[in-house]
């Protein structure tokens, strides 16, 4: 698609990549491979076995990016690192003389062309289709991030993720597009340019536990210290678990008799919330805890009521 234009055939080794069965002039190619094949305007075909050498060297090509590309060079993100390779292999690699006969790959390229087919104008580049359903709330998921559908219907939809975007679709009409977010962007929430953003959350985003976990350690260091023990066998999914049931308990419990309870449990090398509950209910029947009563102020009878 960035030349415009496709050799007729592709020569490719033995390997069950593009090859259902048989080998050399006899391989049969798989039918989805034939197709996408056809639609740029070439065939697949397998060279005979022990004639690796018809194959274009892919190899030397990966050694040149090893040795030539990638020393020497910094990138601040995946977007900066494609950034340059692009302008190394279009601009720079294509007029530096290669190997003893100093042929300059641009050159050679110019005269070639016209031996190569053209690629149709109306080819799509290659996308993945997912098939989603829109939650309550309007958003749809895709690779680890939610994209906002305007309106108020809730359809299943269809979506295309290409490269460097994706198109979401009902019933064959376009609803809305997005750019993909730079690589390493997960659990985020998108909305189309020009509008506003939702103030709903979707449906199945993962919440983060990172203020919840501040908030238990600055309670006081005995809370702090037990944290840093259940998390020395506790990572990813099971321990954002464990903050928020944890958390949830120092909301029921008085902040002393919850302090108390947990101490005890770091003494005895308690992990399970529910224990630490039921520590927390021992400690109250026995007499160790002792509730304070709640402060009232007596003047709430005399404060005024706004009816409406």
């Amino acid at each position: 698609m960035f030349w415009g234009v496709a050799a007729p055939v592709c020569i490719i080794d033995n390997t069950n990549l593009a090859r259902l069965s048989g080998s050399g002039g006899k391989a049969v190619i798989v039918p989805e491979m034939e197709r996408f094949a056809r639609k740029y305007g070439f065939a697949f075909k397998c060279h005979e076995i022990k004639h690796a050498n018809r194959k274009a060297g892919n190899e030397r090509s990966f050694y040149t990016v090893q040795t030539n590309f990638i020393p020497g060079r910094r990138f601040d993100s995946m977007e900066d690192l494609n950034t340059q390779a692009f302008d190394w292999a279009t601009v720079r690699m294509p007029v530096r003389p290669v190997s003893k006969t100093g042929l300059i790959p641009a050159d050679a390229f110019d005269y070639e062309r016209s031996y190569l087919q053209k690629v149709p104008l109306f080819v799509t580049p290659p996308y993945l289709v997912h098939e989603r359903c829109t939650d309550q709330y309007g958003y749809v998921s895709c690779d680890g991030n939610f994209y906002w559908i305007p309106g108020t219907s809730r359809h299943m939809v269809k979506v295309l993720q290409y490269s460097d975007r994706i198109k979401i679709y009902h019933q064959r009409e376009l609803l809305c597009e997005y750019e993909l977010p730079p690589d390493g962007v997960k659990n985020e929430k998108f909305a189309p340019k020009g509008q506003p953003q939702s103030r709903y959350q979707p449906n199945n985003r993962k919440r983060a536990t990172a203020e919840e976990e501040k908030k238990l350690r600055l309670m006081s260091t005995e809370i702090n210290a037990y944290l840093d023990f259940v998390f020395t066998n506790k990572a990813g999914r099971e321990r954002h678990g464990f903050i928020r049931r944890f958390y949830g308990l120092s909301k029921k419990l008085d902040p002393a008799l919850f302090i108390q309870s947990v101490s005890r449990a770091l003494t005895y090398r308690i992990t399970d919330i529910a224990t630490i509950e039921r520590i927390a209910a021992l400690m109250m029947q026995t007499g160790v805890y002792e509730m304070q009563p709640a402060e009232l102020d007596a003047e709430y009878k005399n404060r005024t009521v706004n009816l409406f």
